[in-house]
């Protein structure tokens, strides 16, 4: 039987979606088929990889990917977008999706400060990912 596939869907695909991605490989990738994708992709920012190495996930195989790399190709179950902007602008009417959700979370690439600070951000929302992402599969059961 195949596997339902989860599309985490944010604008740069630099730093959430990664998260959410390389969190969700880690507790459910024997259920799940994951990816992630931006509408603007850039590269993996280097405090993702870091706060990432942190809770002893590498993210070496993982690179920043453009939505339209999957656009008629893939079909997914569940579509995630865990951005303000990705939501936005994700068309309404995404083909196959059978579920469509909204975590929003800040975006730690925008933060300003120290060095220290910025880090600080990203492990804020590394970890807030990988919560919301533990709920959301104790909700699957």
């Amino acid at each position: 039987m195949e596997k339902p596939r989860v599309l985490f869907l944010c604008t740069k695909n630099s730093a959430r979606s990664q998260i959410a991605e390389a969190f969700l490989r880690k507790y459910a990738g024997d259920r799940f088929e994951v990816f992630s994708a931006g509408f603007d992709p850039t590269e993996i920012h280097p405090l993702t990889r870091k706060v990432m190495s942190e809770v002893g996930l590498d993210l070496s195989g993982q690179h920043a990917k453009s939505v339209r790399e999957y656009l008629g190709k893939v079909v997914f179950t569940y579509l995630i977008t865990v951005c303000e902007k990705a939501e936005k602008n994700c068309p309404i009417a995404f083909p196959g999706v059978v579920l469509r959700m909204y975590w929003p979370f800040e975006d730690p690439v925008a933060g300003s400060g120290s060095d220290a600070r910025k880090l600080q951000k990203f492990r804020e929302i590394r970890d807030k990912i990988e919560q919301r992402l533990q709920l959301w599969l104790r909700e699957m059961g």
